[in-house]
């Protein structure tokens, strides 16, 4: 992320670094009430924070999503990486994986930092509340393992789809976010980690948002 630390406060610094800490570990933004708790004041000035930082260009807040807390790309950085497009992934109900290269996309620092691998484009809401919006282009890292509260892309029966992992009397689930949908109750032996949510570009907004 090209980033004005220069003209933050060193509280403003202290509360973005605990937003990517967050999505690092969530895989979304958290809410004011945890941001508040975190620091030790109210939702309030949470969000008069999150309004100070939306000011100096590092952040963007969206008031039609949940968590709607997104840290900003604001400038193209040169050598990007390039990554394929190679299939899509449904937020919504699971689509089979398109193997075949689509086109590649530059990937900024913010992202390339994190070693992903591939790119999948989401078809559906259910993950909407995440911030995880139809159209937007997921950005995988490749791994066959994931923690239970991660944002994973997954197969089952050779469908993929993008959901939060869970646990649930000891059997995985795979969360959305959006209460319109229902979970997803699998087998062990029937679930296939393919990737981990590493962050997204939705190049309609210009925006690329990392986990950290």
């Amino acid at each position: 992320m090209s980033r004005r630390s220069d003209t933050l406060t060193e509280r403003q610094q202290a509360i973005l670094e605990f937003l990517q800490r967050y999505q690092d570990e969530f895989g979304m933004a958290p809410t004011r009430m945890e941001i508040g708790e975190a620091f030790g004041f109210t939702p309030r000035a949470a969000d008069d924070h999150l309004k100070a930082l939306e000011r100096k260009g590092v952040l963007r807040l969206r008031g039609d999503i949940a968590r709607g807390i997104q840290l900003l790309q604001l400038e193209r950085e040169p050598e990007q990486l390039l990554l394929p497009v190679i299939g899509r992934v449904a937020a919504g109900s699971p689509i089979l994986a398109v193997e075949n290269i689509e086109r590649y996309v530059p990937i900024p620092p913010l992202l390339a930092r994190h070693a992903p691998e591939y790119i999948l484009t989401v078809r559906g809401d259910s993950m909407k509340d995440a911030g995880i919006l139809d159209g937007d282009l997921l950005v995988v890292r490749r791994t066959d393992k994931a923690s239970y509260g991660q944002i994973v892309v997954a197969r089952i029966d050779d469908e993929v789809t993008v959901k939060q992992l869970a646990l649930r009397n000891g059997r995985p689930v795979l969360l959305p976010m959006n209460p319109d949908y229902q979970p997803i109750e699998v087998d062990p032996e029937q679930l296939v980690i393919e990737g981990l949510y590493v962050g997204l570009i939705r190049e309609s907004a210009q925006i690329a948002k990392s986990i950290n």
